[in-house]
């Protein structure tokens, strides 16, 4: 059990300080079912509302080549309806007890949510339950098949979807990092319910859940409610692959019509999301790219060089990535490579404690933020649990970052040198562009 408190008081406020005056009191509670579901909560009687998640530990880089896009469309199929429920009955359902209800699949995860009025915050569990063992019906399967292809189509008009999943591949190579989420037109197409469903069976057991709550409930209640309506699943036997990862570099070149200005990205490898250093790659990344007053930002965006520039850090499970994103002018594609180079040169070698003191009040805000909201809190404790299978509050992940040093960042970009070995770019089809 880890307990939180509200602060009280006056005069200046630290960044940790500041966070601990905003956020309300909570308790942790965890507790496995005996056919290895994890349920997990952070609770505040102060809260007016609450929130929970179903998180299934699979996600794209967990399918087989073949089978890419089937964890989102999956998700898709889920509210399509059970043996108790009609697609009409869940949205009827959800709707009688004003849920505010979704679903979201990334390349690690696939997660169903809802937040509703504590007093209804077991019947949302039930329905979320039920709707995880879906029928999965060839009717319901063929006319999502057309809704996933027609999403790709979509996607694949948008010049930024595009660069990043042409940088994600190549920059990931054979390792499953780099599968697409939503799959491709001959994925998708070739995909059979069949496959589904054995895809369903491996992945969607109990050792593979985790349900986690936030806000105003009784735990002891959540966790009866979950044995209830899950006690009877398969626990399963899951595991995810850990290939090895060759990073190399190479440059790609995307010509596409519909753009009409040049996006670039430049990745690098970074720590994964276990790794301890992962708070200074992530101040590190903030301070290099942060949307308005970072060095990128100065450097290009200020003087009108490009109209986007931006770094961020992102953790996976045992690997992690910087990636650098700009949109300019086809013409300034040459000069902004240059000055990208040099940039993230110069955060490796010099970095100002001013610097970090506007990092760390941007983050402070940031996390006080996300502890206001059950959703916000619940989302991130299913995230960080599938992650590293452990609870930090956000208390103690904002000690964290505000314990880090100046020679702590220069310290990981000593271990992870912000050197692209991808530089990937989208240009209108028409353009010349220096390779």
């Amino acid at each position: 059990m880890v307990r939180g408190a509200k602060c009280a008081g006056g005069g200046v406020e630290t960044g940790k300080e500041a966070l601990r005056c905003h956020l309300m009191a909570f308790e942790f509670r965890h507790t496995v079912l005996e056919n290895g579901l994890t349920v997990i909560a952070e609770t505040s009687p102060e809260s007016h509302t609450a929130a929970v998640g179903f998180f299934v530990k699979t996600g794209a880089r967990d399918e087989p080549r073949e089978l890419m896009g089937v964890s989102h469309f999956l998700e898709h199929m889920v509210f399509k309806g059970t043996e108790r429920r009609t697609a009409d009955d869940v949205n009827r359902d959800f709707d009688r007890i004003g849920s505010s209800h979704n679903a979201f699949t990334t390349g690690e995860l696939t997660a169903f949510h809802a937040h509703v009025l504590p007093e209804k915050l077991m019947e949302a569990t039930a329905i979320i339950a039920d709707i995880l063992r879906p029928s999965l019906r060839q009717a319901d399967f063929d006319e999502e098949k057309g809704v996933i292809l027609e999403e790709i189509a979509m996607y694949d008009d948008n010049p930024f979807w595009r660069l990043w999943e042409h940088a994600n591949e190549r920059f990931f190579g054979a390792h499953p990092l780099g599968h697409r989420v939503l799959g491709t037109r001959e994925t998708v197409a070739a995909l059979t319910r069949e496959q589904m469903q054995s895809y369903f069976d491996r992945r969607y057991c109990a050792s593979n859940t985790v349900v986690c709550a936030a806000g105003a409930l009784d735990f002891d209640k959540l966790v009866e409610q979950v044995r209830a309506c899950c006690g009877s699943w398969q626990r399963g036997e899951v595991s995810r692959t850990h290939p090895p990862f060759q990073p190399h570099e190479e440059r790609v070149m995307v010509p596409m019509k519909q753009a009409n200005r040049a996006y670039l990205a430049w990745l690098c490898p970074a720590p994964s999301v276990q790794d301890p250093r992962r708070y200074a790659a992530a101040m590190l990344a903030q301070i290099l790219g942060d949307s308005e007053g970072s060095r990128l930002y100065w450097a290009l965006v200020e003087t009108g060089i490009a109209e986007e520039a931006q770094a961020q850090f992102d953790g996976h499970d045992g690997i992690g990535e910087y990636v650098v994103y700009v949109a300019c002018s086809p013409d300034n594609v040459a000069r902004v490579d240059e000055i990208v180079r040099t940039e993230l040169e110069r955060v490796c070698t010099a970095i100002s404690k001013k610097e970090l003191a506007n990092a760390r009040a941007k983050i402070a805000t940031a996390v006080a933020i996300a502890g206001e909201r059950p959703d916000g809190r619940m989302r991130r404790l299913g995230s960080v649990w599938l992650y590293r299978g452990a609870y930090a509050s956000l208390e103690e992940e904002l000690a964290q970052i505000e314990s880090l040093t100046v020679e702590d960042l220069l310290s990981v970009a000593r271990d992870f040198p912000l050197r692209p070995t991808l530089r990937a770019q989208v240009v209108p089809e028409t353009a010349v562009c220096s390779a």
